[in-house]
């Protein structure tokens, strides 16, 4: 049975990008006779706010999109997400970084030819090589640090290629190593955005990931971490993002445009639907 998903931050309120990608994710289940599930991911503490959560079930309820009870929120779930990291620290590919951003940038500054990936500079490994006695010595002084993921290490770990299908572009060849040794968790977020998606995915049996192009960069990263997790590997979908007039792609911060002021303005959801272009998958 397919199962899909839509899960958003509750950071802002939803806009018209954000409708596509709800409908398109609901649509597909309904249409093949499956299971929608809606998702909070309100880790982001700081910027995470009830009165959005509140905000968005109303305008998916608004859109005609039903969702199964109770809805999974990843600050609920902090549990799983450290089991995780338990995991891979275990295998031995967690390492903590002390770096501040401005010591990354000015590292990178200092090579003049600093290798990028697809997120920009890569990170250059400072701390990958710190002594045992260094690192824990720092934590002990309760230094602030981030849990870095050693990529060639788990690239290496693997020893395989790893592929996953998307509805767009077939078979990918995931590339994590372009990505270099990513995030995976702060003192302030104890979890990373690539490893709670990636076990939430697994968790909820997601068989279909619909989500926008924006993210298919991530998919390489996920894809490893589905690999040293022995998680499930859904089907992908990476959609196009939608542009407002001048042709930028929809944000939060475009706050006339959201659902709730369109709503208020007397849009209506079928108004909605046509403006996002999917009349004929609501047809069929």
């Amino acid at each position: 049975m397919i199962i899909t998903r839509f899960a958003p931050s509750p950071s802002g309120y939803l806009h018209l990008g954000h409708a596509y990608s709800a409908l398109l994710a609901y649509h597909t289940s309904q249409q093949q006779g499956g299971r929608f599930i809606l998702r909070i991911e309100d880790i982001d503490i700081g910027r995470c706010r009830t009165e959005f959560d509140h905000a968005i079930r109303e305008d998916l309820a608004w859109l005609g999109i039903h969702w199964q009870e109770p809805v999974r929120r990843q600050s609920e779930h902090l549990d799983d997400y450290a089991a995780g990291l338990e995991r891979l620290t275990a295998m031995g590919l967690l390492y903590p970084c002390f770096c501040t951003r401005k010591e990354i940038i000015r590292e990178a500054a200092r090579a003049n030819q600093a290798p990028h990936g697809p997120e920009g500079v890569l990170y250059p490994g400072t701390c990958r090589t710190r002594t045992d006695a260094e690192r824990k010595q720092r934590i002990d002084a309760s230094e602030p640090h981030a849990l870095r993921l050693n990529m060639k290490q788990a690239v290496d770990l693997v020893a395989e290629s790893l592929t996953w299908t998307d509805a767009e572009q077939g078979t990918i060849i995931a590339d994590p190593l372009s990505f270099g040794d990513v995030i995976l968790a702060r003192k302030e977020a104890p979890t990373s955005y690539h490893l709670s998606v990636s076990l939430d995915d697994h968790l909820q049996g997601i068989t279909h990931v619909i989500r926008g192009v924006d993210l298919f960069g991530s998919t390489h990263v996920h894809r490893l971490l589905q690999a040293l997790l022995n998680l499930s590997t859904p089907t992908y979908h990476h959609h196009k993002l939608l542009n407002d007039e001048e042709g930028k792609r929809y944000a939060k911060r475009h706050k006339a445009l959201t659902l709730r002021a369109l709503r208020e303005s007397g849009v209506t959801a079928e108004e909605i639907v046509q403006r996002v272009g999917l009349v004929d998958l609501m047809n069929d």
